[in-house]
């Protein structure tokens, strides 16, 4: 009969591995061991070959018995070893630490890898899981490293976590994802109180790898440096201003390497990683940027493009610097020279506006065929021909005294639905001038989609479609002849690069009004000319 991995069972081969000769074995640890299952002495020979030999396999069987969603409740996401390697070469070359510091140690992945490089560093890691910290302990102690080792069963941003005394440190690590809406309002207010203390701002908003930039920052001291890998929305939300503040601030920023979703740096997690790296209280005033596809090209963190510091004080998204900087070719302008880019109306209802079966009543004039779906564009191969498949989104005039009697009825009707279902009671209708007229913007000549995990998709409006908020509608700022829309699209649709927007986690990139109108497009001439 095979043998069934459990959590419990997990847990007793830590302990068998000598998990409690790790210092910091807490209460909550022995509790669990008292009721673990028992092991077979033959697979705790074999896991410990493995250990030594470089492996994580109790990091692998922890993975795979917790589903990816259980562990992303805690932020747990392990680190491929490909990335622990390239992060502990780039610590290597610098002056040893007299200690290592793991903030979510997780299996202990960093602090095995560190033991290789710095053969009389402390190991320190702190974890919030009982069973990870477990795992942990086990793995170094199989590793033979328990004389130098200490686990602390805790949360990173508390102050008492764990004291350091004397000598540099060095803090690495894949601090965990949380987002914001998970995290407890005590810690929302310790995140505001704790930046204040550094004459910084902090967003409640932020997920709880910006906590852990700032436990950093603030456990910190002149000479300690580190490198953290973690998402990399931080680099252009509002959200991450503190992160970057503190790149530039307190923590010393040195360099900033993203890797693309397509090297899948988290397995499970179709997202943008950014590997941070930094020397405390040193002020570089060029900093190195850089982006990989592939894992196999992150060898090391050094390389990549030299920005000034001034560039980036100055610039609020820090994404489009990870690439080769590009020039303005001659004869190209910015699209907002051609263009005025806007977003599609929010209804603040859709159930009510988007027109149903309930809406047939309502005269035409009201009901307008338009884009509610991003998906709606994307397959319209660039032009948007047949309004046949597109739902009706029911804009009424403000003045209702404008409809002739009948209309009116059916109107009042639709509307005393619209009451029951509260559409008069929400945020938007409340702040329209009259709740019950959506107020859709003119039909667009070209549509846009703004959000995917690709470039937008752009469509030449041949049935003056409206648009929701879904996509952005551009406005020739002069009439352009329909050659020149057409060439317009073709050129956007073709060399329109995700570089240009901003990336969220899950992989996201988002082009708000504004960074659509800065994309570079050839002028009204090059697209008037035949091979423009």
């Amino acid at each position: 009969m095979s043998f069934r991995w459990t959590e419990s069972r997990l847990f007793a081969a830590a302990v068998e591995l000598g998990a409690r000769d790790v210092l910091g074995w807490s209460v909550a640890e022995e509790n669990l061991a008292l009721v673990a299952e028992p092991v077979p002495s033959s697979l705790i020979d074999r896991l410990r070959a493995q250990i030594r030999a470089g492996e994580d396999p109790l990091g692998e069987i922890f993975c795979g018995l917790r589903r990816s969603e259980t562990r992303r409740e805690l932020g747990a996401t392990y680190t491929p070893l490909t990335i622990v390697d390239a992060m502990m070469a780039w610590a290597a070359e610098q002056q040893p630490p007299y200690r290592v510091v793991d903030p979510g140690a997780g299996s202990g992945r960093f602090l095995l890898r560190a033991a290789r490089h710095f053969k009389n560093a402390e190991l320190v890691g702190v974890e919030l899981d009982p069973l990870a910290a477990a795992i942990a302990r086990g793995n170094l102690s199989a590793a033979g490293l328990e004389g130098r080792s200490r686990i602390v069963l805790g949360d990173y941003r508390a102050e008492n976590t764990f004291v350091k005394t004397g000598g540099r440190s060095l803090f690495i690590g894949n601090p965990p994802y949380v987002r914001h809406h998970l995290i407890e309002p005590r810690w929302k207010k310790w995140l505001v109180a704790r930046a204040r203390e550094l004459s910084l701002s902090a967003s409640q908003l932020a997920g709880l790898h910006v906590y852990f930039f700032l436990a950093t920052a603030i456990r910190a001291k002149s000479g300690d440096f580190g490198a953290l890998i973690t998402a990399a929305e931080w680099l252009d939300v509002n959200y991450g201003a503190l992160v970057r503040d503190l790149f530039l601030g307190k923590l010393g920023g040195e360099g900033i390497i993203v890797i693309e979703p397509t090297a899948t740096p988290f397995p499970g997690a179709a997202t943008t990683a950014a590997i941070t790296t930094f020397h405390v209280s040193n002020r570089p005033q060029l900093a190195r940027l850089r982006r990989v596809k592939r894992l196999k090209d992150l060898n090391n963190l050094n390389g990549g493009r030299l920005v000034r510091r001034e560039r980036l004080e100055n610039e609020r998204r820090w994404s489009r610097l990870t690439y080769n900087a590009r020039e303005c070719p001659d004869g190209y302008v910015e699209l907002g020279e051609l263009c005025r880019v806007h977003r599609g109306q929010v209804t603040g209802a859709n159930k009510v506006w988007i027109a149903d079966d309930k809406a047939d009543a309502l005269p035409d004039h009201v009901l307008y065929p338009s884009v509610t779906k991003a998906r709606e564009i994307i397959s319209a191969g660039g032009v948007l021909s047949d309004a046949a498949p597109l739902r009706r989104v029911v804009d009424l005039p403000e003045d209702l005294d404008a409809l002739d009697s009948d209309e009116r009825h059916a109107v009042d009707r639709f509307l005393k639905r619209a009451r029951r279902l509260g559409a008069h009671k929400g945020y938007v209708a409340r702040h329209r001038r009259a709740w019950w007229s959506v107020g859709l913007r003119e039909p667009a000549p070209i549509l846009a989609t703004y959000m995917a995990r690709r470039p937008p998709a752009f469509v030449r409006n041949l049935v003056s479609a409206r648009h929701l908020n879904i996509a952005h509608g551009l406005y020739p700022r002069e009439t352009l002849a329909e050659r020149v829309l057409t060439r317009l699209v073709n050129y956007l649709s073709m060399k329109t690069n995700v570089i240009d927007g901003r990336t969220y986690a899950g992989g996201l990139t988002k082009f708000e009004p504004g960074e659509m109108e800065r994309l570079l497009v050839p002028g009204p001439d090059r697209l008037e000319a035949e091979d423009g």
